[in-house]
């Protein structure tokens, strides 16, 4: 008499399907857990994320060395100007006019210098790209002029207008020195007071340069 055959478990295809979802979740703790989100990058607080952020609003355009060069070449203009003219209309008529020379040999002056190493072919588009890139030489001046123009408008003496558009020239060297240090080290470290004269230094030098100009050419 033969034994009696016990019937084998046939695994039914739901629960295979189940198995294998809980062997793979269990192998694999990633696909188990939830990846945690991520964190939101903390704001700046205090004075120094303050005076970063007040720092940063101050648009400087493309080109501050451009804008920088401006200052300088203004200040000596008035620097050379001082006496010269006894009147307004001739005081800023040649000041414009040597400004936009200025404006012209330094866009002219790269544009053939970049021909010499490339030996790219001279391009009115190319011309006019360096011309609108070097036009911040022209807004770096504007402050000065401004200065000049409301002396004149205010009926002040044209020795007065001079005087007051190249020490704006002067000023503005010295605060563009102090807004590129607190822009340097506002996210680093504290400002320390001997930081701020070797910042204000630096641009009062480049000041008094100019200020000597005038003293020797007059």
């Amino acid at each position: 008499m033969q034994p009696a055959l016990t019937p084998s478990r046939v695994p039914t295809p739901s629960s295979t399907k189940l198995t294998r979802v809980r062997r793979r979740a269990g192998d694999n703790p990633r696909i188990a857990s939830p990846t945690p989100p991520d964190t939101p990058p903390s704001r700046d607080t205090g004075a120094r994320g303050w005076v970063r952020r007040a720092t940063d609003r101050v648009g400087l355009g493309k080109k501050p060395a451009s804008l920088i060069y401006g200052v300088i070449v203004i200040g000596a203009l008035m620097a050379a100007e001082s006496g010269r003219h006894e009147n307004y209309p001739d005081t800023v008529g040649a000041v414009v006019i040597a400004l936009c020379l200025y404006w012209l040999a330094h866009a002219y002056a790269y544009v053939l210098g970049h021909r010499l190493q490339t030996h790219e072919r001279l391009s009115a588009k190319a011309l006019w790209r360096m011309l609108r890139d070097e036009s911040a030489i022209l807004t770096g001046a504007a402050l000065p002029l401004l200065a000049l123009l409301l002396a004149w408008a205010v009926g002040a003496t044209q020795a007065t207008g001079v005087e007051a558009a190249l020490w704006t020239s002067v000023a503005s060297l010295l605060a563009f020195e102090l807004l590129a240090g607190i822009r340097a080290r506002a996210g680093r470290s504290p400002i320390g007071p001997g930081e701020l004269v070797l910042e204000a230094g630096v641009g009062m030098t480049l000041g008094l340069a100019i200020i000597a100009l005038k003293v020797v050419l007059h």
